[in-house]
């Protein structure tokens, strides 16, 4: 694995930008109005990586909080497939059972899926 952070490349551009697009979807659903994050590209810290299943170049990006604590990542793989995860701990909005954790996207290229992460609120 290269540890060097890059900028994604521009055939990876658009893919990326549907993936934040659909996060930040699944966030205004799940996060109260005054606490939506605000989900963009330019926050991702992109490193190349290794994909584990055909041995062939990848990328792991990551958002970082004003704490410097991640809050998110995304993975695209040489197959443009990818995964996204951001974190938003809030209680759900509509069912006071659940506390969502996180909205997740994932899929390969345009065929993107999304969901929120709930948890049991106690």
């Amino acid at each position: 694995m290269v540890d060097a952070m890059q900028p994604l490349p521009l055939e990876l551009q658009g893919l990326a930008e549907r993936v934040v697009q659909a996060l930040q979807q699944e966030a205004v659903k799940f996060a109260p109005s005054d606490a939506t994050p605000q989900i963009a590209l330019a926050a991702v810290q992109f490193t190349p990586v290794i994909d584990p299943g055909n041995q062939l170049p990848g990328y792991q990006g990551v958002w970082r909080n004003a704490r410097n604590d991640r809050c998110g990542v995304m993975t695209i793989n040489s197959d443009h497939s990818v995964y996204a995860e951001y974190d938003l701990f809030c209680p759900h909005p509509r069912d006071e059972r659940w506390f969502v954790e996180m909205v997740t996207v994932w899929g390969r290229g345009g065929d993107l899926r999304s969901e929120p992460s709930l948890i049991p609120n106690v």
